[in-house]
């Protein structure tokens, strides 16, 4: 008698995912969610500063025959600003003129920082 030896042979075939509809819902929830959770992971890295946005000032009253730039270099000397143009620009800036010209007796917003 002779002996028969049988090896058998095995073949892999990868088959292809299919998914249904509420299996790519699922994907692409899961997907969206990554997206999210990173993005918020990425802005909590962000750093606030302890100064407020708000800019420090005084309020001051206009004397008589005081001008806008009287008291523009007043301001600028005051903080340390050397262009008396850009403090008299802010000025007019915060407290909403149109011109330059102030009144004696009006009481207008100051930078002090």
């Amino acid at each position: 008698m002779s002996t028969i030896t049988f090896a058998p042979q095995v073949s892999y075939h990868p088959r292809s995912v299919r998914l249904t509809r509420r299996g790519r819902l699922v994907v692409f929830a899961f997907g969206v969610l990554l997206a999210f959770a990173l993005g918020v992971w990425f802005a909590a890295g962000s750093v606030a500063t302890d100064e407020g946005g708000v800019e420090q000032v005084e309020v001051v009253t206009v004397a008589p025959g005081e001008t806008l730039w009287d008291i523009a270099a007043d301001a600028a000397a005051a903080t340390g600003e050397g262009d008396v143009a850009d403090m008299v620009d802010r000025i007019q800036d915060m407290n909403s003129l149109d011109s330059s010209m102030v009144l004696a007796g009006q009481e207008l917003r100051i930078p002090t920082e």
